[in-house]
C-alpha cells in the first residue's frame, strides 16, 4: 500500500531496504558512538564544545554543532549544561528600598536630598572606613564617622551628626547603596525617627550614587593617595582638615558654579531673608 500510494515500485522498495550504508552515514554513526562514549567515559560533565574538542584529539572530526545536535537528538545533557542561578539570601532583601532618588542629584533647597556612602581607607597594613552623609543641594559635607569598623553603628553616627547640625524638617529623601549597614534595624529606626525617607541604589549600579562615588575619588586623589599616612591619628586628622577646613569652606564646586558649599548656602540664605524681607 505505501508503494502504491507513493507510487514506488515494490522491488525499488526492497532494494533500498537492503542497500548498505553509506560512506557518510557509517562516518554519522562512528560519530554518534563516539560522542556517547565520551560523554559518559567523562561522567556526564562534558558539554558539547569539550566533547568536539576531546574527539578532534581523537582524530574523529567534528564541529561543535555538529556535537550539539546529536547530544540533542538523544537527550545528552552535562551535568554542569544547566546555568547557575544565584538566588540572595532572605536577610538581603530586609529594609530595602526603591530608588527613589533616580539619579536626580539636583536640589532646588537645603535639606531636601541628601546621600551617603562608606569608603575604605588603607593606613599601613590597617583599614580604616569612612561614612559620610552629603546635602546634594550644595554638595556639603554635613555629617561624617571614621572608625576602624564597617558595622552599622558607622553610617549611623554619621547621620545623627547631620541630623544635629541642619535644621530639618519631614520629607528629606536620603540615599544610599543596599549595604547591610544601611539595612540594619537601628539605622533604619533613625531615619524613621526623624522623618527621612530611605532610598537605595539598585543591585550593583554604582551609578545610582555617582555624587559620592565622585566625592570619594576627590578625597583619594587630592588627600589620601598623596599624603601616604601611617597612623590612625594621622587619617583622622587629615580628613577632618579636609573636610571641616577645606572641602566644605574654601574648595571650588563645578556644580554649584565653582563656589565653595558653605559659601553657595551662605548665598542661599541671603536671598531666601532679602526675598522675605521684600
Amino acid at each position: 500500500m505505501m508503494c502504491r500510494l507513493l507510487n514506488v515500485s515494490r522491488s525499488g522498495f526492497y532494494a533500498w531496504e537492503k542497500r548498505p550504508e553509506s560512506p557518510r552515514q557509517q562516518k554519522r554513526g562512528r560519530v554518534r558512538e563516539a560522542i556517547e562514549a565520551v560523554f559518559y567515559g567523562f561522567k556526564k560533565r562534558y558539554g558539547a564544545p569539550r566533547i568536539a574538542m576531546e574527539l578532534t584529539a581523537q582524530g574523529i572530526d567534528c564541529c561543535v554543532n555538529h556535537v550539539a545536535k546529536i547530544m540533542r537528538e538523544k537527550g545528552l545533557r552535562a551535568r554542569n549544561g544547566k546555568a547557575f542561578r544565584y538566588r540572595a539570601p532572605i536577610e538581603s532583601k530586609t529594609n530595602v528600598s526603591d530608588n527613589l532618588l533616580a539619579r536626580r542629584f539636583e536640589a532646588n533647597q537645603p535639606n531636601r536630598k541628601w546621600v551617603s556612602d562608606i569608603t575604605y581607607i588603607k593606613v599601613s597594613r590597617n583599614w580604616l572606613y569612612l561614612a559620610v552623609v552629603l546635602d546634594l543641594f550644595s554638595r556639603k559635607v554635613i555629617g561624617w564617622a571614621l572608625d576602624s569598623h564597617m558595622r552599622e553603628g558607622l553610617p549611623l553616627e554619621a547621620l545623627n551628626m547631620a541630623v544635629s547640625c541642619r535644621d530639618i524638617e519631614k520629607g528629606v529623601l536620603l540615599h544610599s547603596d543596599r549595604g547591610v549597614q544601611y539595612r540594619g534595624h537601628e539605622y533604619q529606626e533613625a531615619l524613621k525617627a526623624n522623618g527621612i525617607h530611605c532610598s537605595m541604589s539598585r543591585t550593583g549600579n554604582c551609578w545610582d550614587n555617582a555624587v559620592m562615588e565622585s566625592f570619594f575619588s576627590r578625597l583619594k586623589v587630592e588627600l589620601i593617595y598623596a599624603e601616604n599616612y601611617r597612623t590612625v591619628e594621622e587619617v583622622h586628622a587629615g580628613v577632618f582638615e579636609y573636610i571641616e577646613v577645606f572641602y566644605n569652606t574654601q574648595r571650588r564646586h563645578s556644580a554649584i558654579g565653582y563656589t565653595s558649599p558653605h559659601e553657595y548656602e551662605k548665598r542661599y540664605d541671603q536671598l531666601t531673608v532679602s526675598t522675605f524681607c521684600g
